[in-house]
């Protein structure tokens, strides 16, 4: 039985099916279809003609753009109409064309969005990939399966991740990337094949992180992927150097974990 706060306003051209749960002050535009095991939480606004459908949890403050399509099962060839969730948390902007599919029960069972993330006109987010935090995925951006993106990450229009890639916290990926190996914190990514060219410095700044630590981890940076062994074992060699610095120990765990892809470089495009 749905559950319908009296403070939302649905447009008498939409569509809320029964056992949906719409909370305090959301707002359902014309031709919206939204399905019946879908909770949108409190000051979620459906913009119109967005559709909200399977066991999909929307997070308060949400805004969904016209065409959207959030909640749909997963375009996995091993989909067998498992009962699995999609997960979006607060404050997430889904501009028009986006789709988000569910997990599969291979995978987790659930695709998960943190909060404050924006997607952009035509992004897609496959079935089982974990978001993090304050990420923007741009313009027509695709998510294959079971990828993972760490806070603050940013990725260009037209660019397209491989499934099971990993992509750490606040990197930038560049318009029309082809990201085929796990990306470093921090890192900067290129071209196709994608090529790790750096650090991103700039969105290391505005986030408040002193030059002092830039030129640190610019110089662990240095030492992983210029050294003479591989970037796993000479990121496994400095880490006593480092341990006062979070932000190169961040890296050097992130190179450490367990990984279905290799990892991006500056010379090959992995390593």
């Amino acid at each position: 039985m749905s559950q319908i706060a009296a403070s939302a306003v649905i447009h008498p051209m939409a569509v809320v099916e029964n056992g949906a749960q719409i909370g305090e002050n959301v707002r359902i535009g014309p031709f919206c279809h939204v399905g019946p095991r879908v909770t949108l939480g409190a000051n979620v606004e459906l913009v119109s003609n967005a559709v909200v459908t399977g066991l999909t949890e929307i997070g308060r403050g949400c805004r969904i753009y016209p065409m959207a399509v959030i909640g749909g099962v997963s375009q996995s060839l091993h989909e067998a109409g498992e009962d699995s969730r999609l997960v979006v948390g607060e404050n997430c902007t889904m501009r028009e064309g986006v789709t988000m599919n569910a997990g599969t029960v291979g995978g987790g069972g659930i695709t998960s969005i943190g909060d404050n993330c924006h997607l952009l006109t035509n992004s897609h987010v496959a079935h089982d990939c974990i978001l993090g935090n304050d990420i923007i995925l741009s313009n027509n951006v695709m998510l294959a399966g079971h990828v993972r993106i760490e806070d603050r990450a940013i990725l260009s229009g037209g660019c397209a991740v491989h499934q099971f890639t990993r992509i750490g916290r606040q990197a930038f990926i560049g318009g029309l990337s082809a990201v085929a190996y796990d990306v470093i914190p921090y890192g900067i990514l290129n071209g196709n094949p994608g090529v790790l060219g750096g650090l991103n410095v700039v969105g290391m700044t505005r986030a408040g992180i002193e030059r002092s630590v830039i030129h640190t981890v610019r110089r662990a940076y240095k030492q992983i992927f210029e050294g003479e062994g591989s970037a796993r074992k000479n990121a496994e060699a400095i880490r006593d150097e480092y341990l006062e610095c979070p932000q190169v120990i961040e890296i050097l765990d992130f190179i450490a974990a367990e990984s279905d892809r290799a990892l991006s470089s500056p010379f090959r495009g992995k390593s």
